[in-house]
């Protein structure tokens, strides 16, 4: 097999295209392969596939992987046709997608390694500047977009992350069946999210069954004002309203330990904070028996701990009458517990109850988008930040999307190879 042939079985190339020449500069630590098609060649418009007529030839260039070391540059006379109906119009060759001036090959490689590595460390791996690597990731997502097929999403997450410090968020759209990042939203107003949902087909509107999301204003203004029944689909996280409960007893033991102290001079609360934030539940007791002995003291936080723990076991009910019952009957309990934070809670507790009835009914929570938003950390971490939301935005599609995302020539760059 001579250095032709080769090349055209790892390009992948075939008629009406074949390799001409095959050219080494060890000077510039490099390999062109020249590519030309057959004078009787026949191109299509890329736009409606129907036959052209040759109108001229362009001199194109392209990076594929390296031969043995060395940078291999694919140069081919790449003719543009004419179409009756787009005009003139550049021919898609083989081996590279579009206007790229990387190969398919070349280009699948980077994305691989994007999906592992920052932007900059891919960038000084493949010996690419950072705008070129960039390039390749933000065609991949967009490719991917395009790609995507429309859904009927049946569980959507909303739910903020951050995107820079001073309270800098966007918001990210899960649909929590495929785990996967619908959209992500430049900040999270409510604006923002009702234009986004007001742009949903109707079929798509009439699909969801239930939204998870924190017991943000904005987020529930946006979708009561675009989404029939959605007081029977908006669910609160469980997470996020056991965090309230977590926060009031923090409150309370953090009062009550300075009361002692000021008392007594010192306190049995002192350095008991993870204890009485704990889920039971979860917790193997009995090597903290000490803390069981604690919670049965005449103390604030020991009632505020009951009402915590009682909060946790009525996420386990499942019919809706039963439910209500038993949150009414806590949100009584804490509006006489005489525990200031607790009373406060209660207050917020009663005016979404609904939420979090629905939540139980459902059995929904916004653990999907929690787990999201920690991975959406870690592709921040990795890149050092970022200062422009629109790449924050192409980073959490690229990896999170669940976006096909390698070249459609690809396919057949492999069958070739």
């Amino acid at each position: 097999m001579n250095d032709k042939t080769l090349y055209e079985k790892i390009l992948g190339v075939t008629a009406p295209w074949h390799v001409t020449d095959v050219q080494m500069d060890i000077s510039s630590n490099s390999i062109t392969v020249t590519v030309d098609h057959a004078s009787t060649a026949a191109f299509c418009c890329p736009d409606c596939q129907k036959p052209g007529s040759i109108h001229d030839h362009r001199v194109k260039r392209w990076r594929h992987l390296p031969t043995c070391h060395l940078r291999t540059i694919i140069e081919a006379r790449t003719p543009r046709i004419t179409c009756p109906t787009h005009g003139v119009k550049q021919v898609v060759v083989p081996w590279a997608d579009g206007q790229s001036t990387f190969t398919a090959l070349f280009e699948a490689l980077v994305i691989h390694w994007l999906q592992e590595a920052s932007v900059s460390a891919v960038s000084g791996l493949m010996d690419l500047s950072w705008d070129q690597t960039d390039t390749i990731r933000h065609r991949a997502v967009q490719r991917g977009l395009a790609r995507r097929k429309q859904r009927h999403v049946k569980a959507v997450g909303i739910d903020e992350t951050s995107f820079q410090k001073r309270h800098e968020y966007v918001t990210v759209l899960v649909d929590q069946e495929t785990h996967t990042v619908m959209d992500v939203l430049n900040d999270r107003k409510q604006e923002t999210l009702q234009t986004h949902l007001e742009r949903l087909p109707d079929s798509q509107k009439k699909a969801i069954q239930t939204i998870a999301m924190d017991m943000w204003d904005p987020y529930i203004a946006a979708v009561r004002n675009t989404i029939e029944n959605w007081e029977q689909m908006i669910c609160f996280d469980r997470f996020h309203v056991s965090s309230h409960f977590g926060k009031a007893l923090d409150k309370t033991r953090a009062s009550e330990n300075r009361e002692l102290i000021e008392e007594n001079g010192e306190s049995i609360l002192k350095h008991t904070k993870h204890q009485w934030l704990r889920n039971s539940g979860r917790t193997d007791n009995r090597s903290r028996r000490w803390f069981l002995e604690l919670t049965r003291k005449n103390l604030k936080t020991a009632r505020a701990w009951a009402i915590k723990e009682t909060a946790a076991d009525l996420w386990n009910y499942t019919v809706r009458g039963h439910a209500e019952n038993g949150w009414k009957g806590l949100i009584s309990w804490m509006r006489r517990s005489r525990l200031a934070p607790m009373k406060s809670l209660s207050h917020t507790i009663s005016n979404y109850l609904w939420g979090v009835i629905n939540a139980i009914v459902h059995g929904v929570t916004n653990a999907t988008s929690e787990a999201i938003n920690g991975r959406i950390q870690w592709i921040k971490k990795m890149a050092c930040g970022f200062r422009n939301r629109n790449r924050f935005r192409e980073a959490i599609l690229f990896h999170l999307g669940g976006l096909d995302l390698m070249p459609k020539c690809i396919q057949f760059s492999h069958q070739k190879v």
